[in-house]
């Protein structure tokens, strides 16, 4: 309780109404709403999971003011009393890591119940998604990081030394077919206009979309890192498989996942580019983006101190095996 109150203090939230948000399933943070009568809300983010520095904090917090500056639809970090975008607590000889941000206006879709805003199509909705992600990739692409603060590159995480330690020999087949995409990989271009620092997990459980207009606002940065710009609408195709997944008719599904990602990328070419080469490698970073979810369920487990339910990775993995 000291360790809030003084945090509190340190971002001029004494007199503020807070309430933490309840965690979901491998979240690595403790989230605060910070409110007080009309005024505007603030999200207090409170890190101690051990396997980050204060570095990695101040990269990626560094990343989301310059987004923000440069009229990314970003939550903008909000400096502490001492103008630092990270402070560093201790509580009970375990260091937190502490940032406050802007809290992004409107809603989750989930919380909406998957209902985008009254009276306006998906069209808006898929078109804006792509833009958004566009404007943040255009920017990332001009960010030059300070020398001592940089998010870790693809391969610094995705190497097969850090996954044979993570995943058990059991999976000897999956540990092979990762092998061999990440052999793929490593000969991908890695020049400024395909490979920069991304979110790494954009999709809509990390924006806001405010129902009165569409705007969408971007946070959850804490996986950002250096990789492919394709990740990222790798990972937006395959969060728009739930739109059609109740598609009986394999044509009319395929159609709708067509026009989905098509509208996705009407969008996202407005603010940047993409070319036709790395958008016609899209399965293989679809295989990217499940190797993380994979990876993400063993370092969940881990931390968890429990096993992974083998129901958890199997599509994904007999995906990558076969």
């Amino acid at each position: 309780m000291k360790a809030i109150e003084q945090i509190l203090k340190l971002f001029s939230l004494e007199d503020f109404n807070w309430h933490e948000v309840e965690g979901h399933e491998g979240g690595r943070n403790r989230i605060f709403v910070c409110s007080k009568g009309d005024e505007k809300k603030f999200v207090l983010r409170i890190s101690s999971t051990g396997d980050r520095t204060e570095m990695d904090y101040l990269a990626e917090t560094e990343f989301v003011h310059y987004l923000a500056e440069h009229g990314a639809p970003v939550a903008d970090v909000i400096p502490s009393v001492n103008g630092k975008l990270v402070e560093v607590v201790d509580n009970d000889g375990a260091r937190d890591f502490v940032s406050l941000f802007e809290y992004a206006k409107g809603m989750l879709l989930c919380d909406n119940g998957y209902r985008y805003r009254e009276g306006a199509s998906l069209e808006e909705y898929f078109y804006n998604t792509g833009k958004t992600l566009g404007k943040i990739h255009e920017l990332s692409k001009h960010f030059e990081p300070t020398e001592d603060h940089r998010r870790p590159d693809y391969f610094d995480k995705y190497n097969m030394e850090y996954i044979n330690n993570l995943i058990p020999d059991t999976y000897s087949d999956l540990k092979n077919a990762i092998a061999g995409r990440l052999e793929k990989f490593q000969k991908l271009p890695t020049d400024s206009q395909n490979y920069g620092l991304i979110h790494f997990d954009f999709s809509d459980g990390n924006y806001h979309i405010d129902m009165a207009n569409g705007n969408i606002t971007v946070f959850d940065f804490d996986n950002c890192m250096y990789c492919w710009y394709m990740f990222d609408l790798a990972n937006l195709y395959l969060h728009g498989e739930g739109w059609f997944r109740n598609e009986p008719d394999p044509t009319k599904r395929a159609a709708g996942m067509k026009h989905y990602f098509d509208t996705i990328l009407k969008g996202y070419k407005s603010e940047t580019t993409i070319s036709d080469e790395f958008l016609n490698q899209l399965p293989l970073f679809i295989d990217m983006v499940l190797i993380e979810n994979i990876v993400d369920e063993f370092e969940c487990a881990a931390r968890e101190g429990e096993e992974v339910d083998y129901e958890d990775i199997e599509d994904a993995a007999n995906h990558l095996i076969n």
